[in-house]
């Protein structure tokens, strides 16, 4: 199992939101992220190391990403973007010593409560780390230097269960759904604003809970039940990643067309 979480470089205060998964993923990060944002509040800096995960370690600019002289960002970083996070990058792990000590910390005390009562299985490990977090606090975390605490409230408009959703950017099909992996999500009419979505853009954002929330133009104007995220379902996530997406289907659009015609002649 791996366990992914955050410490506090003012307290060395292990942070809410640890827990184990099977590997190291997005949705184990947005997880940790959420919890923090909900229970402390947004930090002003988020000191991480390359995982692929974290950030875009590939060398690849589509003409789109040229164009705007930016990047489609990975969806933690556009989680933390949007969460207003100013995001350091260590260049080693050595560089990030502070967690690092207390990754040795929990591997020697943590492994050890593991093993007295048996934990077998994920939610065993998580059920004995919430326990031991709040020891693990009380022994090692220390008052900060400046009292004055650094934690902040969400933007206006954003919330953490939003901002750490899993964001899709879709184009609502001729029967007025959505179709996300293999899900479809039907968007109720309203005659009174507009009678079909059909062709139009909207963002999906799956929460972490397993909810569909879908918003056009910043309005919400459906929702649907669904299981917990995986990271199975590809797709935009940002106006510049819709705008890639719709060029390779155009260009794949006219191949296709070509080889038809060839074909046919």
């Amino acid at each position: 199992m791996c366990l992914i979480g955050a410490i506090d470089d003012a307290t060395g205060e292990l942070l809410p939101g640890a827990h184990f998964v099977d590997q190291e993923c997005t949705v184990g990060y947005l997880r940790v992220l959420r919890e923090i944002v909900k229970h402390k509040g947004v930090p002003l800096t988020a000191y991480m190391d390359r995982h692929g995960a974290l950030r875009r370690n590939d060398q690849h600019w589509s003409v789109e990403e040229q164009l705007a002289g930016r990047r489609e960002p990975t969806q933690v970083k556009r989680a933390l973007d949007e969460l207003g996070i100013q995001v350091l990058y260590a260049l080693s792990p050595q560089a990030k010593g502070r967690v690092q000590r207390l990754w040795g910390t929990l591997q020697d005390r943590l492994v050890s409560e593991l093993r007295l009562v048996q934990a077998a299985t994920i939610e065993q490990a998580n059920a004995v780390l919430l326990r031991y977090r709040k020891d693990h606090n009380a022994r090692f975390a220390i008052p900060p230097e400046d009292a004055n605490a650094a934690w902040r409230a969400c933007p206006p408009g954003v919330t953490a269960d939003d901002a750490c959703a899993l964001h899709y950017f879709r184009t609502v099909l001729n029967n007025n759904t959505v179709r996300i992996g293999r899900r479809i999500i039907d968007i109720p009419k309203r005659p009174s604003r507009r009678s079909t979505y059909a062709k139009a853009s909207v963002v999906v954002r799956h929460w972490l809970t397993g909810r569909y929330r879908v918003y056009y133009e910043g309005e919400l104007i459906a929702q649907a039940t669904g299981q917990l995220p995986q990271e199975r379902v590809q797709g935009a996530r940002t106006v510049l990643g819709r705008v890639k997406r719709q060029r390779q289907q155009k260009d794949w659009l006219l191949k296709t067309r070509g080889v038809t015609e060839s074909l046919t002649s």
